[in-house]
C-alpha cells in the first residue's frame, strides 16, 4: 500500500506557527507606520537604560555585572512601550468603522459571553448595539451618536428584560462624544462592572438570550465583525 505524501489532498495541512520574533517584528512594523518615532524611543530605552547600568556599576564596583543585570529590564521596558503603542495603533485603524465595538469586545479574554454580531441594528444609520453577558449581568453597548442610539439601546433593554426580568442590565455608549466611552476603553469599562451573578447564573442567562438571536438581524453591507477584529496578540504585545 502506497504511503501518503505530504501533498495528499486528504491530509490537512497545518499552518505554520509564526516565531515569536516574527510576531514582534510585524507589530513593530505596524506601529512604525503610524508612529515613526517608535524606533527612537526603543533605542533610547535600551541604550539609555544600559548606559545608566554602566555608570551605576562603575560607582558601586561592579562594572560588568550591573549592566548585564539591567539589560533585560531595558528590553522589558521597550516591549511594554511597543505593546502600548501597538494597542493604540490597532484601535486607531478600526475606530469609526462599523463593527468596531465588536472588535474591542473581542479582546476580553475570559468570563464573558459576547455576541460577535450586533443584537440591534438601525439599517438606515448603521447604528448598532452589541451584547455581553458576564457576572455583572447583561451589558448592552451601543455604537453611534448619542442622540440616535439612546432609543435603540432602550429597545434592546426591553427585549432582554422580557426574557430575564430579574437580571441587571447595564447600558453603555461607545463613541467620542460627551457622555460616551472611547473605543480603547470600552473593554476595560465592561470588565470593571461589579459582579452580581454566579457563573451558573451567567450560563443560564446566556442560554435564554440565545433565543433572541435565533432570528438574526441582517448585517448592513460592508460590516463584518469577524474581519474587523484586531489581532489579540498584537493588542497584548505578544
Amino acid at each position: 500500500m502506497a504511503k501518503k505524501t505530504s501533498n495528499d489532498p486528504q491530509k490537512p495541512v497545518k499552518p505554520k506557527k509564526k516565531r515569536w520574533y516574527k510576531q514582534i517584528w510585524e507589530i513593530y512594523q505596524m506601529v512604525r507606520k503610524q508612529r515613526p518615532s517608535i524606533t527612537f524611543w526603543i533605542l533610547l530605552i535600551i541604550l539609555g537604560g544600559t548606559g545608566v547600568g554602566v555608570v551605576l556599576g562603575q560607582l558601586i564596583g561592579f562594572p560588568i555585572y550591573v549592566p548585564i543585570l539591567v539589560f533585560p529590564f531595558t528590553l522589558l521596558g521597550a516591549m511594554f512601550l511597543l505593546a502600548r503603542w501597538a494597542e493604540k495603533a490597532a484601535y486607531s485603524r478600526i475606530e469609526g468603522e462599523p463593527g468596531a465595538v465588536s472588535a474591542a469586545l473581542g479582546t476580553i479574554r475570559r468570563g464573558w459571553n459576547i455576541e460577535d454580531e450586533p443584537v440591534g441594528i438601525d439599517p438606515r444609520t448603521q447604528d448598532m448595539v452589541f451584547r455581553a453577558v458576564g457576572r455583572p449581568g447583561v451589558v448592552l453597548i451601543s455604537e453611534g451618536p448619542p442622540h440616535r442610539v439612546k432609543k435603540l439601546l432602550e429597545t434592546e433593554r426591553r427585549k432582554v428584560a422580557r426574557v430575564i426580568p430579574n437580571v441587571p442590565i447595564v447600558l453603555l455608549q461607545c463613541g467620542g462624544e460627551e457622555g460616551q466611552i472611547p473605543l480603547p476603553k470600552i473593554a476595560s469599562k465592561v470588565q470593571r462592572q461589579k459582579p452580581k451573578l454566579t457563573k451558573v447564573e451567567v450560563a443560564e442567562v446566556s442560554k435564554r438570550l440565545r433565543a433572541l438571536s435565533r432570528n438574526k438581524l441582517p448585517i448592513p453591507k460592508g460590516v463584518d465583525p469577524q474581519r474587523m477584529r484586531p489581532d489579540r496578540k498584537a493588542m497584548r504585545g505578544r
